[in-house]
């Protein structure tokens, strides 16, 4: 089978002097800061982030909710796992919205969860080898987006790593998410460097 390149960047961004107070939460909405109890709801927020989109063709593992819970467990397994970095946003069920609950929630969640949270949106962080911080697997699910999720995570990511002693922070973007990539900007982040990472040409979006 025929092999492509996709595009990414890898942006960066200094912490020191910055101002991350948190954005207030959007309505109908909590951010629920990591326990071991929660690996699934990562997981599965994570698989709802990115399975209908481009990087689930770069890294197959996020296409499927198996994939996610594995990626999870190993990214809470890495010696520089940073729990204050590391975030999950849940909409509430009585939570008031103008897209019916029956269109938010996933097909695939059994109906006696119907009454648990709508695990939407994460971010995890991890401290490297060389002391600065990577930020991992940031993803809100379609039907949650533009309402400020992916800020407010983010925003709530980069804290927990100043908090504990992180100047600077890096993460790795595929350069057709042009969402993303004004996100990062406008926070603060800057392209650092090019990279390519090979996928089946059959996958390509």
């Amino acid at each position: 089978m025929e092999i492509a390149y996709c595009k990414r960047f890898r942006m960066g961004i200094d912490l020191a002097g910055r101002d991350l107070t948190p954005r207030a939460v959007p309505c109908g909405y909590d951010f629920i800061g990591w326990e071991d109890s929660l690996l699934d709801a990562f997981a599965r927020a994570k698989y709802l982030g990115f399975r209908n989109e481009i990087d689930a063709s770069v890294f197959p593992c996020l296409a499927d909710f198996d994939g996610c819970r594995r990626l999870m467990t190993e990214i809470v397994a890495k010696p520089g796992f940073l729990p204050g970095a590391t975030w999950l946003a849940a909409c509430r069920p009585d939570a008031k919205s103008s897209v019916p609950v029956w269109r938010r929630r996933s097909r695939d969640i059994a109906s006696n969860e119907r009454a648990r949270p709508d695990y939407c949106g994460t971010v995890q962080g991890v401290r490297d080898q060389y002391g600065c911080g990577a930020i991992q697997n940031l993803s809100v699910a379609r039907e949650h987006r533009h309402q400020g999720l992916g800020t407010a995570l983010l925003l709530r990511a980069l804290a927990g790593f100043q908090q504990a002693g992180v100047q600077r922070v890096y993460l790795e973007v595929t350069a057709q998410n042009q969402n993303a990539i004004r996100l990062y900007r406008r926070l603060g982040f800057f392209a650092k460097r090019v990279l390519y990472k090979t996928i089946e040409t059959s996958c390509v979006m």
